[in-house]
């Protein structure tokens, strides 16, 4: 074989060893700006929400046969979360209505309000312990008398939300001491007075809400029928609400100590004379890896130089 043609070959087995490098060193680069980056986000917990008041009143108060109407729209330590209070007399004042003079719409000797929310749960809590509520018009009667009643609702991210009221000890309603019935309404009625209709202990729950209240009443009074001061309307004592914040997604187990070695499997044989399966999109059936195709691209360009130099190398021969 001639100088020139022994040139020719090593020329093109270099070009082609080149090449081949070339192909396997860009692999690693492209794979690596094809594959998207992880997306993030806030997997904490959240949108809890939790309130409490200890008395609420939506009144209408009519003076002197309906002539003049005022609106009694009074809550006592009614807060949302975080918060807390512990107020224990609520005053109001109606023109009209005493002479203009503030009186008395709640006292107790304990009040409480409470609510609080943090990334796992969410809790209303009220308290009332020996309280009297008036209305306008029976300065010296109380509408209700109370020992001791008490409002949860509790909403923890994942669980069912829970809503409880207790009525602990006596209740009085105009002046007469009544039985409540869970589950039910009872009926007071006062001749020359009123008539009362009360709900004891109220609750509701959805999947992520609750809510409660201890006493829900429903007014209707008007003193001697004097047409003075007729009140209507409805009363809350002890009220709790809260709504669960939002679960954390569950984090995929991350597995104990390192990965485990992958067995190396031998390159099968191939047997020349048997006809070849068509190529299949998926590696990893195949044992392949994301560097496979550049490694059969560098291949190709071998055969492809190769058959070039064997070419050239005939052709020198041949003008020898």
């Amino acid at each position: 074989m001639s100088s020139t043609s022994n040139s020719v070959s090593r020329r093109t087995r270099h070009l082609a060893v080149t090449a081949t490098a070339a192909v396997l060193a860009a692999g690693p680069a492209v794979l690596a700006t094809a594959v998207p980056a992880a997306a993030t986000g806030d997997h904490g917990g959240g949108g809890g929400k939790a309130g409490a008041v200890v008395l609420r009143t939506g009144l209408d108060v009519s003076l002197l046969n309906k002539t003049v109407n005022v609106p009694l729209r009074v809550a006592l330590n009614e807060v949302q979360a975080p918060a807390s209070a512990e107020k224990t007399a609520l005053t109001a004042r109606l023109d009209g209505v005493g002479g203009g003079q503030p009186f008395s719409v709640l006292r107790a000797d304990v009040a409480k309000a409470r609510a609080t929310v943090d990334d796992r749960r969410a809790e209303g809590f009220t308290q009332l312990v020996h309280a009297k509520v008036h209305v306008p018009g029976l300065p010296l009667l109380s509408l209700i008398e109370v020992d001791q009643v008490t409002s949860k609702a509790l909403c923890e991210a994942g669980r069912k939300p829970v809503a409880q009221s207790n009525v602990l000890g006596s209740v009085t309603v105009l002046g007469k001491k009544v039985t409540l019935t869970a589950g039910g309404t009872t009926r007071v009625e006062v001749p020359q007075i009123g008539e009362v209709s009360l709900a004891l202990s109220e609750t509701s729950t959805t999947s992520t809400t609750a809510a409660a209240s201890a006493l829900h009443l429903k007014v209707s009074v008007n003193p001697l029928k004097l047409n003075v001061a007729e009140v209507n309307g409805e009363v809350t004592l002890a009220g709790a609400t809260c709504t669960a914040p939002k679960a954390a997604p569950a984090e995929d187990p991350k597995p104990q100590g390192g990965k485990p070695a992958e067995p190396v499997k031998a390159a099968p044989v191939e047997d020349k004379a048997a006809p070849k399966p068509e190529a299949k999109a998926d590696l990893a059936e195949t044992g392949g890896n994301a560097n496979t195709p550049y490694i059969v691209g560098g291949a190709v360009v071998l055969l492809a130089a190769g058959g070039g130099a064997v070419a050239m190398a005939r052709k020198g021969r041949s003008r020898a």
